[in-house]
């Protein structure tokens, strides 16, 4: 009873964050992030933080934040400047910031620990500055997936359970200083299956999307085994979630096949709605009012070609709303929709990026893309496919220019996935050293 009290209490502070939010456009670089983080990036970024799978036999064989200087006017521009271990391979997946941008928290899948590292300090070199190893037996969920800001706390979707493995889990909340506070289960109930994977907020609205994947018995078996299992490929979330963000009540429950993954709100003055792509069925769904004022989610758009299974991962909506990246990553294709009409996409370019590409990232004004290459250990390609980069594209509107590409492969180290945008602060202490651009 405490632990929901507590849940509750810590809420209340969100509803003073939420009226706050009210009062300005809900905006965030890297437009996937929290909309209640400070310091925003809408210029150019001067890191980008990867964090990365360990591979036996490669370098240090660890998990680690890996630190990339991603300012032209570096002498060290798409180089690597720092890497930082965390001991042990545990299928490092996610990461997010704290509200206040000082602190990046990441997570691993497959041993549930998490980590927080200062990135305030020394934006150049993060420092390592808790580990929370008992995630598990605290919230009695599996893989932490999903770190979503709150005004002074930290929101972890999940994507399995301790009973069973399987993919029924929840949501663990956390303050800034990494204390547990209470934990909110995924509905099972009135067509729910209880799955878990992203986090959106439209603070506006009052609401919270939640989106569903798989559990650990999946995402830690080898995909070329998983999918010649049937019973196995029944076990993947269909729904998503729409709460009360005040009360942390679920409202509605959408069916959704074919594991919907990420989620994107609109960030545009006056738009009111919500984009996701479903993985198994390569579809682009739509979550918004409907003529009644009830919210619903329908099927807007396909991505490639769904009997070939190209399998969507990541997308990035543009601050304007009026443009969607989706990466797909069993044909290496990097796609822009134009979201215009976000009732009708319609796919205006497409460009192999590589021979698997999972995770995007692109900068605030739209003209530049991060991407990289690891989806799971389990999952990436095997030999001359398993590629394993971090590459920047300029996008001028028409087509993508590589820019740069870093081999982690050849760098020894590990298999990057997700990415996140670092800066200097307006006066630092120590300055990294500059120089004119030429």
């Amino acid at each position: 009873m405490r632990s929901r009290q507590l849940g509750f209490a810590a809420f209340a502070v969100l509803a003073i964050g939420a009226a706050f939010i009210l009062s300005r456009p809900v905006q965030a670089d890297e437009t996937c992030n929290s909309p209640y983080m400070s310091k925003l990036i809408k210029e150019q970024e001067d890191y980008l933080y990867v964090w990365t799978l360990g591979v036996e036999g490669m370098g240090d064989g660890s998990d680690k934040l890996v630190t990339v200087d991603v300012n032209p006017r570096s002498r060290k521009f798409g180089q690597v400047v720092a890497q930082l271990s965390v001991g042990g391979r545990g299928e490092a997946h996610h990461a997010g910031f704290t509200d206040d941008r000082r602190f990046l928290w990441t997570g691993r899948l497959d041993d549930s620990k998490v980590y927080v590292f200062d990135i305030s300090t020394n934006p150049a070199q993060p420092k390592l500055v808790r580990t929370i190893a008992d995630f598990a037996a605290q919230s009695g969920y599996v893989g932490p997936h999903t770190f979503y800001a709150l005004p002074g706390r930290m929101l972890i979707g999940a994507l399995s359970n301790t009973k069973d493995f399987g993919g029924v889990t929840g949501l663990a909340l956390y303050n800034n200083k990494g204390d547990y506070i209470s934990k909110y289960d995924l509905p099972t109930s009135k067509g729910g299956d209880g799955y878990g994977y992203d986090i959106a907020i439209n603070p506006a609205r009052n609401a919270m999307l939640t989106s569903s994947f798989t559990g650990r018995g999946n995402y830690m078996t080898d995909l070329d085994v998983l999918i010649k299992n049937q019973q196995a490929m029944s076990r993947f979330g269909h729904t998503m979630v729409l709460w009360n963000l005040k009360s942390m009540q679920p409202e509605k429950i959408f069916q959704v096949p074919g594991a919907p993954l990420e989620i994107r709100w609109s960030l545009k003055e006056g738009d009111d709605w919500a984009i996701t792509a479903t993985a198994l069925t390569s579809k682009l769904w739509l979550v918004k009012r409907d003529a009644k004022g009830e919210w619903a989610a329908r099927e807007v758009g396909t991505i490639g070609n769904p009997e070939k299974t190209p399998l969507p991962v990541d997308i990035s909506l543009a601050a304007s709303g009026k443009g969607l990246w989706v990466n797909t990553f069993m044909d290496g294709t990097t796609r822009y929709f134009d979201m215009s009409n976000p009732e009708a996409p319609k796919e205006v370019y497409s460009k192999r990026t590589g021979s698997q590409v999972n995770m995007l990232s692109q900068s605030w004004d739209g003209k530049r893309l991060y991407i990289s290459t690891s989806l799971l250990s389990k999952w990436d390609k095997k030999a001359a496919d398993n590629e394993q980069f971090v590459k920047l594209f300029a996008w001028d509107g028409k087509q993508l220019k590589e820019i740069w590409k870093i081999d982690f492969s050849k760098l020894k180290l590990g298999r990057p996935h997700h990415m996140k945008f670092g800066a200097v602060p307006a006066q630092p202490a120590a300055a990294p050293e500059r120089v004119a651009a030429h």
